[in-house]
C-alpha cells in the first residue's frame, strides 16, 4: 500500500485539534503527516513535536515543493483559504479545506476553477454531514419517507458564544460573524438533506447589539469589544429554484432558553424530521406518529471527513463535499450579507 504523505498548512486551534489527530488515526492504513506550515515558527515546532512530523515550514509554498507531500489540509483562518488552495492545488496536491469554503463567493470561484483545471480532489471541510443523525435523516429522505421537502428551519444560534479568541469578531479577516462561522454548518447540512435544490434569490437581515458592549458575558473567553466589526445575530430566507423555501437564523449572542442551539427542520408532504434531538414525523393510518431512530452510530465527525478525503485520493472517487456545493454555501451568504446592506431582495 502506498504511503500517502499529509502536508498541514495553518498547524493552530483545527489542525491540532481536529484535522492531525484524524490523519494519525489513520497511521496504520498508509497515512503520515510528513510536514507542517505556518506563518508562526512556535506553533509549527509545536504542532510537529506533538504529532511527530519530521517536516516544519513558515512558508506554506516551501512545503508544497516536497514530492512526499501528496494531499494538504488548509487550517488557516478564512481570509487565507484562498492562496494556499489554489497553490497547493496547482502544485499536483490533493486538498482538504476548512470550512467555510472562502470568504466569499468570488473567492470560492477561483478555488473550485483550480481544482477543476488541476484534476485533483478538493473537499470542504463540513463535517456534521458524516454524524449519525445525518446519515440516517438522509437515507429515509432519500427513500422517498419525507415526499416533496418543500420547507426547512436552520438555526445555529448560542446564547452566550462569542468566541474569545481567533479572529471570529474580525470581518476584514473572517468575512462575517456567527453567519459564516456557525451558520455555514447547519446551512450546508441543510442543502445536503434536502438534495441541493438550487438556490434563486435571498434576502437577509443581521443585527449587531452585544459584540461592542463592554458588559456582557463572554462564556467563550472575553472577547475585545474594539476589535468587533461583525454581526452578532443574523437572519436569511432563501428561496430555490423547485420552489422550496428555506430560514436560517444565525447568533454568537441572543437571549434565549438554551446556550446552544444547533437544528434545522425539514417539513415534508409525506413527513418531516429535525436533526437535533433527532425525530421525524409522520401520519400514518390516520394517526400522527413520531419516529425516533435508535442506536446510530456515535460518530466521530472530523475523523469521519478525514477518513472520508484519503479514501477519496487513495481509491480516486469523489469526494463527500465537493467544491461546486460549499460554493453553494458560500453564495447563499454572500447573498444574506448583501441583501442585509442593500435593504432588499437579491438574485443569485
Amino acid at each position: 500500500m502506498k504511503t500517502i504523505g499529509i502536508g498541514i498548512i495553518g498547524s493552530g486551534g483545527i489542525a491540532q485539534g481536529a484535522h492531525m489527530p484524524g490523519y494519525k488515526a489513520l497511521e496504520s492504513e498508509g497515512v503520515r503527516i510528513v510536514a507542517v506550515a505556518d506563518a508562526m515558527a512556535a506553533t509549527a515546532k509545536a504542532a510537529a513535536d506533538k504529532f511527530d512530523v519530521p517536516h516544519q515550514f513558515t512558508d506554506y509554498r516551501d512545503m508544497l515543493a516536497l514530492d512526499e507531500v501528496d494531499a494538504v489540509s488548509v487550517c488557516t483562518p478564512n481570509f487565507l483559504h484562498k492562496q494556499p488552495t489554489i497553490d497547493a492545488l496547482n502544485a499536483g496536491k490533493h486538498v482538504l479545506v476548512e470550512k467555510p469554503l472562502a470568504m466569499n463567493a468570488q473567492e470560492g470561484r477561483e478555488m473550485v476553477a483550480a481544482a477543476k483545471k488541476s484534476g485533483k480532489k478538493f473537499q470542504v471541510g463540513f463535517m456534521t454531514r458524516f454524524s449519525g443523525q445525518a446519515q440516517a435523516l438522509k437515507r429515509f429522505i432519500d427513500a422517498g419517507d419525507m415526499g416533496e421537502i418543500y420547507y426547512a428551519r436552520a438555526q445555529a444560534l448560542r446564547r452566550r458564544g462569542i468566541p474569545g479568541w481567533g479572529v471570529f469578531i474580525e470581518k476584514d479577516k473572517q468575512g462575517g460573524g456567527p453567519l459564516i462561522d456557525i451558520g455555514v454548518h447547519i446551512l450546508d447540512l441543510t442543502l445536503f438533506l434536502m438534495g441541493h435544490p438550487k438556490p434563486t434569490h435571498v434576502s437577509g437581515i443581521t443585527y449587531a447589539k452585544f459584540g461592542k458592549r463592554a458588559d456582557v458575558l463572554g462564556l467563550m473567553g472575553q472577547w475585545d469589544p474594539k476589535k468587533f466589526t461583525v454581526e452578532d445575530f443574523a437572519v436569511g430566507f432563501v428561496r430555490f429554484e423547485n420552489g422550496a423555501t428555506l430560514t436560517l437564523e444565525s447568533s454568537f449572542v441572543a437571549n434565549m432558553e438554551q446556550n446552544d442551539l444547533f437544528n434545522t427542520q425539514l417539513f415534508g408532504t409525506e413527513g418531516g424530521c429535525q436533526y437535533s434531538p433527532v425525530k421525524m414525523f409522520f401520519e400514518k393510518n390516520r394517526t400522527l406518529v413520531d419516529a425516533t431512530p435508535a442506536f446510530l452510530p456515535n460518530v466521530r465527525t472530523h475523523e469521519a471527513e478525514i477518513r472520508a478525503f484519503v479514501e477519496a485520493v487513495r481509491e480516486d472517487k469523489p469526494v463527500p463535499v465537493t467544491g461546486e456545493q460549499a460554493l453553494q454555501v458560500t453564495q447563499i451568504i454572500d447573498g444574506i450579507y448583501r441583501s442585509a446592506e442593500e435593504g432588499r431582495e437579491v438574485a443569485l
